[in-house]
């Protein structure tokens, strides 16, 4: 079978703009009603994509009083909506973000489990470390972890979810009614994992699940956070501008997923997308424009601060350019693309926010179903990415445009699938169920019986 695209769609609430909330087509209250989802993810089945893609945050980060009230701030936790969801839908990828710095690995292994049992094996773990002190504030830490301790937690998180979610044998349950067992005790294994950060036993009290592991989806480009996607993550979302930067992102991850003892293939990278479409480009720009006159210069202002790593740009001319940031703070991989946008297409603090509050670091596209066809295309098989992750400025229209509009664009060019293949979302992305790290010693043992 022929290469194909992979498709996903990142919700954030009412939609990828910041001021997608105020679109006039847009319910506002959305955020807090499950009948937005429940839309929202049937859109997205129709359209036949690969995952659907919950972000999360946990806390409200912005306080100042003029900024804090213009943005849509409450939203549901991930993992219980998804599984509100799961029965509602067949095929898609249920995907929810969840951080290594403030859970216990034991938690999220079950109920990432639980998911994938209770979706029949469509659920995905998008791994983040989390990086705010309002964050840390919300957990009783003084100081958010520097990088370095984050990503050493996170790899030994990982591990330790990994094995938990290999305690049963996925033959254990054998609920035997006439012999009275239920499991032969030799089938549960506990992890005893002892480590710099976490001390766990085992076993899960969930059994194995359909996939093997839920799939593990990693959204860091920092340097830890690209060594943290090779080496466990199966699907990468990651944010490039340009195809040769797009290119040098998917030659450097799969080269060191090869290093850390994978195949290039075991990995899918999937960029985020903010496309505006029409059937003609002066009505795609006419819904841009929209968009763009909604945004509040506060709200725009604020979240360039926030992206550029809290730095205050009080007291500088909006129309004028990005000023020389201070020396000596370690700057995000986000805030320093920014920061070489500003420098490279010299752009004002206004143009620049203005581009924050659109696609925050990510492509946008306006224009035609053919427009957006082609530049999918070009990464796609020019070796910038396996798929993208769709960001709709507003929701659910954006969405609705997109696979009304662009689908069928992408599957009359033979990019896109006609129907869905496979029975669990690793099938779907093309990878092997993994075996359990016990199934070569039970083997074994059967064999020396």
């Amino acid at each position: 079978m022929s290469r194909t695209l992979h498709l996903g769609v990142f919700v954030e609430t009412t939609g990828r703009h910041l001021a997608g909330w105020r679109h006039p087509d847009v319910d506002p209250q959305a955020p807090m009603r499950f009948e937005h989802y429940r839309k929202l993810i049937e859109i997205a089945e129709r359209g036949l994509f690969d995952l659907f893609f919950l972000a999360d945050g946990l806390a409200v980060r912005d306080r100042a009083a003029e900024r804090l009230g213009r943005t849509p701030k409450a939203h549901l936790e991930p993992l219980t909506l998804l599984s509100a969801l799961a029965p509602l839908t067949q095929h898609i990828g249920l995907i929810a973000t969840a951080s290594t710095t403030f859970n216990e690995p034991w938690h999220l292994a079950r109920k990432f489990a639980s998911l994938d049992h209770l979706s029949n094996g469509r659920a995905g773990w998008n791994i983040v470390t989390s990086s705010s002190q309002a964050e840390a504030d919300n957990f009783s830490l003084a100081n958010i972890p520097p990088p370095e301790t984050r990503y050493r937690r996170a790899e030994e998180f990982v591990e330790v979810v990994r094995g938990l979610w290999d305690s049963w044998d996925d033959d254990a349950l054998i609920a035997d009614q006439q012999e009275g067992l239920y499991f032969p005790p030799q089938r549960l294994h506990a992890l005893n994992h002892q480590g710099e950060f976490f001390n766990v036993r085992g076993p899960l009290t969930v059994s194995r699940v359909p996939q093997g592991y839920p799939l593990l989806v990693q959204a860091g480009s920092s340097v830890q956070g690209i060594e943290l996607g090779a080496k466990y993550g199966e699907v990468i979302y990651t944010a490039q501008t340009t195809l040769a930067d797009a290119q040098h992102f998917y030659r450097e991850i799969k080269g060191l997923a090869e290093k850390a003892g994978r195949q290039r293939d075991d990995l899918r990278i999937l960029p985020g997308l903010f496309p505006v479409v029409a059937p003609t480009r002066s009505e795609a720009k006419e819904k841009f424009e929209q968009l763009q006159s909604l945004l509040h210069p506060e709200v725009g202002l604020a979240q360039l601060e926030h992206h550029l790593g809290g730095v205050s740009l009080a007291g500088y001319e909006l129309d004028g350019p990005l000023p020389t940031l201070p020396p000596g703070r370690e700057y995000t991989s986000r805030a320093q693309l920014l920061i070489d946008i500003a420098r490279r297409d010299n752009l004002t603090i206004r143009q620049l926010y203005q581009q924050v509050g659109v696609a925050r670091g990510h492509p946008l596209l306006v224009g035609t179903p053919a427009d957006i066809a082609d530049f999918m295309a070009s990464w796609f098989q020019e070796e910038g990415a396996d798929g993208f992750n769709i960001m709709p400025g507003w929701l659910p229209g954006g969405l609705i445009d997109f696979v009304d509009l662009v689908v069928p664009e992408l599957q009359r060019r033979g990019l896109y699938r006609t129907a869905y293949h496979g029975d669990t979302l690793r099938e779907r992305m093309g990878f092997q169920r993994p075996a359990s790290r016990y199934a070569a010693t039970k083997y074994e043992v059967e064999k020396n019986g």
